[in-house]
């Protein structure tokens, strides 16, 4: 298939500047059932840099502005609004793509009316971030986010 048959064009010089709501990737998510030692192998074997934890999270960098998060069951559910025990179905989401946006409501608003389903609706958190969550067709989860100061 040539460059055309994909939607790709052979001028590489023309962009076309198209506003999108996703400024950046600020976290990538994952659900641990074993926090403590999915903290061991991303600090010890993976050697990230650790940035701290608590009873239900533990956090590193992977580049400026780029964080791994991850949630123990109970973090899980406490971020989207859930009970501990459920999802248990097995397949079911284990991570989450963290989004900055510049107005969460306001995308929660166009996201909702273009037919999104969200999981979580926009929400303060302790930490700072005003956040709502959604699935993707697949069931992939997303967080978009902005900070509330």
């Amino acid at each position: 298939m040539t460059q055309h048959e994909y939607g790709l064009s052979d001028n590489s010089t023309k962009k076309e500047e198209v506003e999108t709501m996703i400024h950046k990737i600020e976290a990538v998510v994952l659900f641990a059932q074993d926090l403590a030692g999915c903290t061991a192998f991303y600090r010890d074997t993976f050697k990230l840099q650790y940035k701290g934890s608590d009873a239900n999270s533990a956090s590193f960098l992977l580049e400026e502005g780029l964080y791994l998060i991850l949630l123990s069951p109970s973090g899980a559910a406490d971020l989207l609004g859930t009970e501990v025990n459920e999802p248990k179905i097995k397949g079911e989401p284990r991570g989450l793509l963290a989004a900055g946006v510049a107005d969460v409501d306001a995308a929660y608003e166009e996201l909702k009316a273009k037919g999104v389903t969200f999981v979580r609706p926009p929400t303060d958190q302790p930490w700072g971030l005003r956040t709502a969550h959604f699935a993707d067709p697949e069931g992939n989860l997303w967080e978009i986010n902005h900070s509330i100061e």
